[in-house]
């Protein structure tokens, strides 16, 4: 698979199951070593139904990108989210507005590395972020992964603040990142 072979579109409603599929197969792979395999299925059963991403698809505020090889099949998707950062650390970390968050990026482990996915789903998300009008693009990111950390920095963004997020019974301390789109 090389770069060429994939396509990159606005994702729709006829995506919702194909969404799902793969929010499940890669949420896990950002999570902490110490996170439970309970609290990953009950996150993803609560976040990654076909329900729930019919339900993002239909959300004027979010755009969803999806990443696809030849044949169709998802190998990542992205999800921004336009409004104020509804994160009280978030919304006090990040400093241009308007702003749009970086929700959901995701690929799946088989791309990990080989620069055809990730790379070019992030440009692509970055320019429908700019779209929006935002100032800024923001994430929230665990700061025990490394990896996802090191690429966001790669694509501009800097750590600007800290923000808390609940997986299963722990608080979990992410990195607040922010990038210019201007």
């Amino acid at each position: 698979m090389t770069v060429s072979d994939i396509s990159i579109r606005v994702a729709g409603a006829a995506d919702a199951a194909a969404l799902a599929e793969l929010a499940a197969e890669t949420f896990p792979l950002a999570c902490p070593p110490s996170t439970t395999a309970e609290a990953i299925a009950a996150f993803i059963a609560a976040n990654f139904t076909v329900d729930r991403m019919a339900g993002y698809l239909g959300d004027a505020h979010r755009t969803l990108l999806v990443a696809e090889e030849p044949g169709g099949r998802f190998v990542g998707y992205s999800m921004l989210i336009a409004g104020e950062p509804g994160d009280a650390d978030a919304a006090a970390a990040v400093s241009a507005r308007p702003a749009v968050e970086l929700s959901k990026f995701y690929t799946r482990a088989l791309t990990h590395g080989t620069g055809v996915v990730a790379g070019p789903l992030m440009a692509a998300t970055l320019e429908a972020a700019a779209t929006t009008g935002a100032a800024s693009a923001w994430l929230g990111v665990n700061k025990e992964n490394a990896r996802a950390i090191r690429f966001y920095e790669k694509h501009g963004f800097a750590k600007v603040g800290r923000k808390r997020f609940r997986l299963g019974d722990r608080e979990e301390d992410d990195w607040v990142l922010e990038r210019p789109l201007g």
